[in-house]
């Protein structure tokens, strides 16, 4: 499954919800001010670093450019272009959108 996460994780609980229901395998997809959780030293870098271990992470590009967000994305965590979300969406079989 894709589980998509487009809230911070300052200001809302959706990326905890995402990752109690991640089963092992599956892709996360942090885009718009989700990608606040796939940062450097912040709050939520455990629980990310943590999710890798048994799911792909997976952050917008674009989205991580136009916050001034570049260089500061943990390692591990995979950018994609606007082409790659398409191709993530097409290649999961069920997709869930955490708001």
């Amino acid at each position: 499954m894709l589980h998509i996460v487009n809230k911070s994780p300052f200001e809302r609980n959706s990326l905890e919800s995402c990752l109690k229901h991640a089963a092992k395998g599956s892709a996360i997809l942090l885009i718009e001010d989700g990608i606040y959780a796939a940062l450097k030293g912040t709050q939520a870098t455990a629980q990310v670093q943590a999710a890798m271990k048994d799911c792909t992470v997976y952050v917008l590009q674009p989205d991580v450019d136009a916050r001034g967000m570049q260089g500061r994305v943990l390692e591990g965590v995979k950018p994609v272009d606007y082409a790659g979300f398409v191709d993530l969406t097409a290649s999961h079989s069920a997709v869930q959108s955490w708001l």
